[in-house]
């Protein structure tokens, strides 16, 4: 009988949260209830009240569980296997909606634009990753446009400046603008990623290509090289 009263319980909790969002989405929501909904997704027939909380406690935010590793959510009792795939499904999905939402602008992309979207894409990432966004000539973003070319480790990744070349030519872009993460959280240009901007801008400039910007980024912060004189 008791068993039967806490899975009532959580059964009429989940309907009061889903209500609650259909209502007015994630405003007014706590933030372990926004875990909560989320959990309720690939955890269907078990309390998931704890578990968000635990997430919360162990990754400090809904954005920190969303940049943890698959093992990483996993060692949070009764998180299993499928949950940490839903939520990377859920992280990309949310990554692919911005992608698609800058390749439809009709006009040029704006800098705050393009920092928010690499920050949610790759500033929370533990291993370093390069990626470059190819653009038109009216500098809007080309279909398909945004693509990771290397993944590293948590310091480093490296990226040849013909590979980058390579696929702008293929692609017909006019413009390139690139970016990589931080893990560290220190956006500070190291010697080596000057040094690399210097080749990348050369070999765009011997294929008749604009380097328009290069960026580092974190989860919260960004240093552009053309801001800062540095292209």
């Amino acid at each position: 009988m008791n068993d039967n009263k806490q899975k009532a319980h959580y059964l009429g909790h989940r309907k009061r949260l889903r209500d609650r969002f259909l209502k007015a989405g994630f405003s007014g929501m706590a933030e372990h209830e926004v875990v909560e909904l989320l959990l309720t997704l690939p955890i269907p027939r078990r309390d998931v009240k704890e578990i968000a909380k635990d997430l919360l406690a162990r990754f400090g935010s809904l954005r920190g569980i969303l940049d943890a590793s698959v093992d990483e959510l996993k060692v949070i009792p009764g998180v299993g296997a499928v949950t940490p795939v839903a939520l990377r499904i859920i992280r990309e999905s949310a990554n692919l909606y911005l992608q698609q939402e800058l390749e439809k602008s009709d006009s040029l992309i704006s800098e705050e634009a393009m920092y928010r979207f690499w920050r949610l894409r790759i500033g929370g990432l533990q291993d370093e990753v390069f990626e470059a966004a190819y653009l038109d000539s009216r500098y809007r973003l080309l279909k398909e446009g945004v693509q990771r070319l290397e993944e590293g480790t948590k310091d480093r990744a490296v990226i040849y400046p013909r590979k980058v070349m390579e696929v702008a030519l293929k692609k017909g872009a006019t413009a390139i603008i690139v970016a990589h993460n931080h893990p560290n959280g220190d956006i500070k240009p190291s010697d080596q990623d000057k040094t690399l901007t210097k080749a990348l801008d050369l070999a765009a400039t011997t294929v008749q290509i604009k380097l328009h910007d290069h960026l580092i980024v974190s989860a919260d912060s960004v240093f552009s090289f053309r801001k800062a004189g540095l292209l």
